[in-house]
């Protein structure tokens, strides 16, 4: 788990796993966050598009591509925003998405000195490397023996 002195601009981090995006996936997102969209789940509908075939919701993307980054970048760390989010591709159900994060620039917090803030920048592709997502992210990252700890449950003998 990073601290923030592991942080420095230019850090370029590559996101080791990757996921694939199924047909339940896409529904299941899109209804549990009440988009109306038929783009998203009507097959028929979709089929006329330009697409020919229904679009992953952009905003699971959106989830998908940060939780891909959360081991390496945020796990000790509170998210404090996206900006610049775009979406240069679509996404389609079955495509596999993978991620990489670039440090933009990392700086002590001036309110909060066990902490601090890391711009990052996010690249979220596919398979085949097109890239369906880009966005800058700041976090506020605890130094080095300041995050809270997990606690670790002693285990019975038995």
């Amino acid at each position: 788990m990073r601290s923030f002195e592991d942080f420095y601009a230019g850090l370029v981090i590559r996101h080791p796993l990757g996921r694939t995006i199924t047909a339940a996936d896409n529904a299941w997102f899109t209804l549990l966050t009440v988009n109306s969209n038929p783009i998203h789940f009507d097959r028929h509908y979709a089929a006329q598009t330009e697409f020919g075939q229904p679009l992953v919701n952009s905003t699971f993307t959106l989830a998908v591509v940060t939780g891909l980054s959360v081991a390496d970048v945020s796990q000790n760390a509170v998210n404090l925003g996206w900006d610049e989010v775009r979406m240069p591709a679509p996404v389609f159900e079955g495509d596999t998405i993978y991620a990489q994060t670039a440090v933009v620039s990392a700086r002590e917090s001036k309110s909060r000195p066990h902490m601090g803030i890391v711009e990052i920048e996010t690249t979220g592709y596919k398979q085949d490397g097109t890239v369906v997502m880009k966005f800058r992210r700041s976090i506020l990252v605890y130094k080095r023996g300041h995050a809270p700890q997990t606690p670790v449950p002693a285990m019975k003998e038995g």
